[in-house]
């Protein structure tokens, strides 16, 4: 049984984009193993709070992450 984890920061996507997020890479693992793995198949995701993750020594915030992911960066 695989266990997908996705860490994110917390307030950067909704709870319609995490859904999609689960429903994608769930489909992606049936896609390799076989629709069996669908009903195993466990995916969470865990919100890491705003200012405790970084790039480059730079804390984060959503807005911080909003911004690079509107204008292609990152």
């Amino acid at each position: 049984m695989p266990l997908v984890t996705i860490d994110v920061i917390k307030d950067v996507f909704t709870q319609a984009q995490k859904r999609a997020i689960i429903t994608g890479v769930t489909d992606a693992m049936v896609a390799v193993e076989g629709e069996a793995m669908r009903g195993v198949t466990w995916v969470r995701i865990k919100e890491v709070e705003q200012g405790d993750w970084a790039i480059g020594g730079t804390l984060l915030t959503a807005p911080d992450i909003h911004a690079m992911a509107s204008s292609g960066g990152g």
